[in-house]
């Protein structure tokens, strides 16, 4: 019973979140950071290819690093770590570069362009009954 967000990015920039509940989220798991997964399991046609994520407690996931697990390992830079001083390392925990259930967020990429989606009806109607009432 995974239940993983999305989070997907196109080639102009623009990204969208989607989530994925149980058996939908099944055909991500198991994947490593930096292969492809088909993008008809969000609804769209093409590829997604998985960057990173996160799990629940907001620990990164690190390419260099095999497996789900949580390691402390040690870093100079990098995905997780922050500017630091030259020649200055620290011990971080990271989590692996496997998608498991542990894993909460996913960010990937996807090859062509996200579709615009309309503005919602109900904040603009929400807009103009706020305007008639001051008047």
């Amino acid at each position: 019973m995974a239940n993983l967000k999305l989070t997907i990015s196109d080639v102009k920039g623009k990204s969208i979140t989607k989530e994925l509940k149980d058996n939908d989220a099944n055909p991500l798991l198991g994947l490593e950071l930096g292969k492809e997964a088909d993008a008809s399991i969000v609804g769209l046609s093409g590829k997604l290819k998985l960057t990173g994520g996160s799990d629940k407690s907001g620990v990164p996931m690190r390419n260099d690093i095999h497996g789900s697990a949580r390691k402390y390992i040690l870093l100079s830079k990098g995905v997780g770590l922050q500017d630091t001083e030259a020649g200055k390392r620290v011990r971080k925990l990271m989590r692996g570069n496997t998608i498991s259930e542990e894993i909460y967020q996913v960010n990937c990429k996807f090859d062509g362009e996200l579709p615009v989606e309309e503005e919602k009806a109900p904040a603009k109607e929400a807009k103009e009954n706020s305007e008639e009432k001051k008047e």
